[in-house]
């Protein structure tokens, strides 16, 4: 326990007092905990916080939650019982969709400065690479669990990766720690589970030292990792002008600068990262399309589009209702279908739309179906909405999720853009400002 203590004492960050412990119930959880609690004796400014999630998922859970509340009733530290839906979408991993929901319920039990702590532990760091190098992992993916790292308003560290699970083990065993078998753990239908019981045993029996070498392996990735987040945060200015990336000076790099700059670029956006083939379509389906071309590369949770010179990330989108009208008394916020947002309309003066015109007929807002045409003030005749759309340099896939606003079967404004000659408030005049709440 000692030789745990000192490297809680060297790895915990110390600008923070307040430690939230991610309490599982299970040995290595155990270990953790009671050495916090250790090191709280001789640091009384020390705050300690438990955490248990309830998954859901196996019949004892309750059993393990109120054994979790003992505990930690015992070791005088408060514990928080969580649930989370850990059920898996369709063709999502199910061990996936639990961690996900665990650190989304763990995120949210985060205070400001805190720091979690979680015990992962050496063999966990092997499994971890070993699954990362299975599937193709570079070397941020092969770089594994760093020792800390930032999370939601506070850090996240994993103070026992220095130790192996048989070092844990017997810390418990002497300790004589009562802690939760969860069976899930022994089911080598999970690819972790698998390595862990069929592969990394009979790789320790041959390589006695494999953890602490495949360690190693993660902080060499992890350096290489840093060394290439440096190399794209000097690339990245020279593509990107606030908008998007400009393709042309994208294309003045070779083939694995830019996917290091898109892969820099993706992380900040807060991207999902794609995998070889939807990177190898970026880089010839869209940054090679002429510029008159709209082509887009998706995966879950992101979409690449090309528009002109530039390159977007966004969301992928629900497809919208297009002819779907939605009556508005202009009173109350509309809520707008597929997450759109929500209008609002102000009273204003001498802006927005004429008051009396919007009280005398009836009010509809619908998207985008194509063909429609709006004659603003000052020019001579209407114009096709499209052309409209291309002067402004509005990318294709946002005209169709933008509301219009007709007044009877007259198009009145399109929001955020253009209200039309004739609906205009005047000078003095009553009107009605529509907000859009994206």
């Amino acid at each position: 326990m000692n030789a745990i203590i000192h490297s809680l004492q060297q790895h915990l960050p110390q600008n923070i007092n307040r430690f939230v412990v991610a309490f599982s119930g299970g040995m290595d959880s155990h270990v953790l905990l009671h050495s916090m609690v250790q090191l709280r004796a001789s640091n009384p400014e020390i705050i300690l916080h438990a955490v248990h999630v309830d998954h859901g998922l196996q019949a004892k859970s309750r059993e393990w939650s109120e054994h979790c509340r003992l505990v930690c009733e015992k070791l005088d530290v408060t514990c928080e019982l969580l649930k989370a839906d850990a059920r898996a979408k369709s063709g999502e991993s199910p061990e996936a969709a639990a961690r996900d929901a665990r650190y989304q319920v763990l995120l949210e039990a985060m205070h400001a400065n805190d720091c979690l702590l979680t015990a992962h532990h050496q063999d966990d760091q092997a499994e971890t690479l070993l699954l990362q190098l299975l599937r193709g992992g570079g070397p941020r993916g092969l770089s594994s669990m760093p020792m800390c790292n930032a999370f939601g308003v506070g850090q996240h560290c994993r103070p026992l990766l220095g130790f192996t699970r048989e070092q844990l083990l017997a810390v418990a065993q002497q300790a004589q720690f009562e802690w939760i078998e969860d069976e899930s753990n022994f089911d080598t239908g999970f690819d972790r589970n698998y390595l862990r019981h069929e592969i990394l045993p009979k790789l320790k029996a041959r390589w006695p030292a494999m953890a602490q070498t495949m360690a190693r392996v993660a902080s060499h990735s992890a350096e290489a990792a840093d060394l290439l987040d440096v190399l794209a945060e000097m690339d990245l200015p020279v593509v990107h002008d606030g908008e998007g990336l400009s393709i042309q000076r994208l294309l003045r790099f070779d083939d694995a600068r830019k996917r290091n700059i898109l892969r820099f670029w993706l992380r900040q956006q807060h991207r999902p990262l794609p995998d070889t083939r939807q990177m190898e379509h970026i880089l010839v389906d869209v940054l090679q399309a002429g510029e008159d071309r709209n082509p887009c590369v998706a995966w879950p949770g992101a979409e690449i589009r090309r528009y002109r010179d530039h390159l977007y990330v966004i969301s992928p989108s629900p497809v919208l209702a297009l002819e779907t009208a939605l009556g508005w008394d202009m009173k109350s916020p509309l809520q707008l279908p597929g997450g759109t947002g929500i209008l609002h309309a102000i009273e204003t003066t001498g802006r927005g739309l004429k008051q009396s015109l919007c009280l005398s007929r009836l009010v509809n807002v619908q998207f985008r179906q194509g063909g429609e045409r709006l004659k603003l003030a000052g020019r001579d005749h209407t114009h096709d909405l499209k052309k409209l759309f291309q002067e402004k340099g509005v990318p294709p896939w946002e005209r169709d999720r933008i509301p219009f606003v007709y007044l009877g079967e007259d198009l009145a404004e399109v929001v955020g853009y253009w209200v039309g000659e004739g609906f205009s408030a005047l000078d003095g005049e009553k009107g009605l400002q529509i907000e859009w709440k994206k």
